[in-house]
């Protein structure tokens, strides 16, 4: 874990596991900043193939040591990345910085810029999409990172000029060193929290778990930000009680 850091100057970046939505929408903003990206996954094939190709990403199908011998600056591990992958055991092996996806967000994309986040066991990417879009029209130029292709700008990331960020903020857990939840690395200006229910089976042991991880989000939230949260879903409405920012609740009219 002693590498588990983001050098300061960093040129080339190797993403393991890049075919996911999360990684691919970062992989082609590291692109955009300049950097020199390569990636590999297990399954390459469209519409990420097709996506990541088009935007200048170098892709190497299947997991190999030799992906990292021309020595990247910074390794990005995916969530779905196991400790003993080929990849991983070479990074060890090379001494090479390396990160989370959420960490390499933060540091590369968010910045100086106010996140927005959007978080919820249902409802994330709409609702993400919803605020990007509102935000664009209404002349803020956002920046966005979403899970999932927006028809109104055929892409789920943008890099805009506005001091706004979208970001939506992940129950699931972060990586094989960080087995908490991927919204637990951002320190959010505004957060909306549209519901909260029994998903993840595979990480989370019942509701009570689940529930569990979106308090620990809530008791983190600093008392300048504001959470959007709504109160027609009896476990946010039970959780937001503890928070000390401003609260603002919001219920569904249909």
């Amino acid at each position: 874990m002693q590498n588990n850091r983001i050098p300061s100057n960093v040129k080339t970046i190797h993403l393991i596991a890049v075919c996911g939505t999360g990684m691919g929408a970062l992989a082609c903003m590291l692109h955009e900043l300049g950097v020199t990206v390569t990636g590999s996954d297990h399954k390459v094939y469209p519409p990420m193939s097709t996506f990541l190709a088009q935007r200048g990403i170098c892709l190497s199908e299947g997991f190999q040591a030799q992906n990292l011998a021309y020595g990247p600056d910074l390794v990005v591990v995916g969530n779905a990345v196991s400790k003993d992958n080929p990849e991983v055991v070479q990074m060890e092996q090379m001494g090479l910085p390396f990160c989370s996806m959420p960490q390499a967000v933060n540091h590369f994309a968010v910045g100086s810029k106010k996140v927005l986040m959007v978080t919820g066991t249902h409802g994330k990417t709409t609702t993400s999409a919803l605020l990007t879009w509102l935000l664009y029209e209404a002349g803020h130029d956002p920046s966005f990172m979403i899970g999932g292709l927006l028809p109104n700008f055929d892409s789920n990331y943008r890099l805009g000029q506005g001091n706004a960020i979208v970001i939506e903020g992940d129950e699931y857990d972060t990586a094989f060193f960080d087995k908490g939840p991927k919204f637990l690395h951002y320190n959010p200006h505004m957060t909306i929290l549209t519901s909260i229910e029994f998903d993840h089976a595979d990480i989370f042991k019942d509701l009570d778990d689940v529930k569990a991880a979106f308090g620990q989000l809530i008791a983190r939230l600093s008392k300048t930000s504001t959470l959007v949260a709504y109160n027609g879903d009896v476990n946010v409405a039970a959780l937001v009680q503890r928070c000390r920012c401003r609260l603002l609740p919001y219920c569904c009219l249909v």
